[in-house]
């Protein structure tokens, strides 16, 4: 299969080298991170499923794997200083889903005589973990720089350790090490270790300004892929702390770190920050991780996630018109007889499974995770029906549409965000509208239920230590 990709507007920044760490029981593989000395990335661990790369040369949009051959055609970018991002600056002037048993704590500490005792200072209060972060770290202490330690720190239920990643310094260049310390499923402690250094063409940091992302897609859209601008207004949305408007109106920019992918990978927002650029204050951010067996997902720097949101938003313009419930069905027309001649029909009702989005026929329709295409046509009920299969055994259901795209084919694996249909009133259906199903294992989940608490938004054991890792290596370093 091929993937269908947008050449990059700019060059890839510098790059990254994981090295794996020691665990208690052995040599343990995490996922890898390449990193660049300057700013950071993270890269998923997978087989690749293509193997050339199609360049569109029209407006198609990127985020589509074709199960057609195409022309190939391999990208090319400059090579970077490996101590410095590639920056692309914009024009700027002077729900929940949150786990309140899953927490992050981050800061930088001050370094003193007993830094071999940070877990504890920070409220760890695992003693085996402390006594073996002290036995671990002799050597990453003697190579620290800078008058702090920055570290993420994340604590579940009860205080319980879940992962500790620490950093040599504030300052990020080719020196920089990141370790990441997490409990061992099979008892004691696991490390990795990053260094970042060796030269990359991933991952490149782009400045746009805050009200750009917020009020005007197409500027934004200059920079990124399309799918990404909708990925990324989702995100800054969801992050975006609306009790403070002032921020519109000031120089307030967002941080991203990007990658623009090529024939083995989608592109990808890795980290976003909205940022006050004089005092680098951080007011937001969001991060995302790679997951095994799971689709991908942001969360952001308190521990908190942000995908319930994405798994309810196919439409951009969209207005709620019903959810899942009774609802009226075709009613028995009563015979009006001479004894009763004003019987009341018999009403009947059926079950919708489903959230009906109500929006003008021809409204673009968008994919709210990245999948594989199981079906695309005529589905009696539905009318013209796609349905998405996710990892995890999720399926997404999108009905009633008005027409697909057209580069869409069954077997089409496609990225978030990629605009898959357009609203329509076919099949069973009374007027224009989108009808959305969510479904794990062929059951029927309602994603705004109170109680829905699906793996797609929770953060597992094994995802803590890949986003207090990336906090520290794709955030901005937090101050002494």
């Amino acid at each position: 299969m091929k993937k269908i990709v947008r050449k990059p507007p700019r060059s890839f920044l510098p790059g990254m080298h994981i090295v794996i760490g020691i665990a208690l029981f052995g040599l343990i593989q995490l996922p890898g991170i390449h990193l660049a000395s300057n700013a950071f990335g993270q890269q998923a661990n997978k087989t690749p499923q293509v193997r050339a790369k199609t360049v569109a040369k029209s407006n198609k949009q990127a985020g589509v794997k074709l199960n057609n051959s195409s022309l190939n055609q391999s990208s090319k970018g400059m090579s970077l200083n490996p101590e410095l991002f590639k920056r692309i600056e914009g024009e700027y002037s002077s729900d929940s889903g949150a786990n309140l048993d899953y927490r992050i704590q981050r800061g930088c500490m001050k370094r003193s005589f007993t830094e071999d005792n940070l877990p504890t200072n920070i409220g760890v209060s695992d003693r085996s973990f402390n006594d073996f972060f002290k036995a671990q770290t002799k050597g990453f202490f003697d190579r620290l720089r800078g008058s702090c330690i920055p570290y993420a720190l994340a604590l579940g239920t009860r205080n319980r350790f879940e992962s500790l990643s620490i950093m040599n310094g504030p300052i990020q260049d080719a020196k920089t090490e990141i370790w990441t310390f997490t409990p061992s499923a099979a008892g004691g402690f696991l490390i990795q270790q990053d260094y970042l250094k060796d030269e990359s063409k991933r991952f490149t940091e782009i400045q746009l300004p805050l009200r750009d992302v917020l009020y005007d897609p197409k500027k934004v859209g200059d920079q990124l892929p399309v799918e990404l601008v909708w990925e990324l207004n989702s995100v800054i949305k969801q992050i975006y702390p609306e009790e403070n408007n002032s921020l519109e109106n000031t120089n307030s920019i967002v941080r991203l770190i990007v990658d623009f992918g090529d024939k083995e990978r989608w592109a990808q927002i890795w980290a976003a920050e909205i940022i006050e650029p004089d005092s680098q204050e951080v007011f937001a951010s969001a991060f995302w991780i790679e997951r095994s067996g799971l689709p991908g997902a942001f969360y952001t720097a308190n521990g908190e996630s942000i995908e319930r949101t994405f798994w309810t938003n196919p439409l951009s313009y969209r207005r709620i018109s019903r959810g899942v419930g009774s609802v009226r069905a075709s009613s028995k027309k009563a015979v009006p007889t001479k004894n009763n001649p004003a019987t009341i029909p018999k009403q009947r009702y059926r079950t919708h499974m489903g959230i009906d989005y109500s929006a003008p026929t021809g409204t673009p329709v968008f994919s709210v995770a990245t999948g594989k295409v199981v079906h695309l046509g005529y589905s009696g009920a539905f009318g013209n029906l796609i349905v998405l299969e996710h990892p995890g055994n999720y399926r997404t259901y999108y009905a009633h549409l008005s027409n697909y795209n057209v580069e869409l084919d069954v077997g089409n694996e496609v990225r978030r965000g990629l605009e898959i249909g357009y609203v329509g009133s076919t099949g069973r259906s009374t007027g224009p509208h989108l009808h959305f199903e969510l479904r794990k294992d062929g059951i029927y989940v309602d994603p705004y239920g109170s109680k829905t608490q699906l793996d797609l938004w929770n953060m597992r054991d094994s995802d803590s230590g890949l986003l207090t890792r990336e906090i520290l290596l794709l955030g901005t370093p937090p101050k002494n």
